[in-house]
């Protein structure tokens, strides 16, 4: 798969798989509140580190992009079910951060 998404368009990806599993549904066993999608984001996230324990190499390449894929898909439905412009929130993201300083003593 060599097409290019925007965010827009893994977003409407995103929210298509999560409605084909009825997650969207009232009576859902795994509501998609924006708590219980922070909780799931910190998890997928805290899931990542196995691929490094003890070691400073990658052990399974295709496994970690799996993870890493689970917490994009979080925080596309987080911040899309929050309301928040994740694209805009970025962007701003990267302007606060170029007047910000590390690694300066005080």
């Amino acid at each position: 798969m060599n097409k290019s998404f925007t965010i827009v368009e893994l977003t409407e990806k995103m929210h298509e798989l999560v409605k084909s599993k009825g997650w969207y549904e009232k009576d859902s066993k795994r509501p998609q509140t924006s708590r219980n999608l922070a909780i799931s984001l910190s998890l997928e996230a805290s899931e990542i580190l196995e691929h490094f324990q003890f070691t400073e190499t990658i052990k399974d390449k295709d496994e970690l992009g799996s993870e890493l894929a689970d917490v994009a898909l979080y925080l596309l439905q987080l911040a899309s079910v929050s309301g928040i412009d994740l694209e805009e929130a970025v962007l701003k993201k990267i302007e606060v951060n170029k007047t910000r300083e590390w690694d300066v003593e005080k």
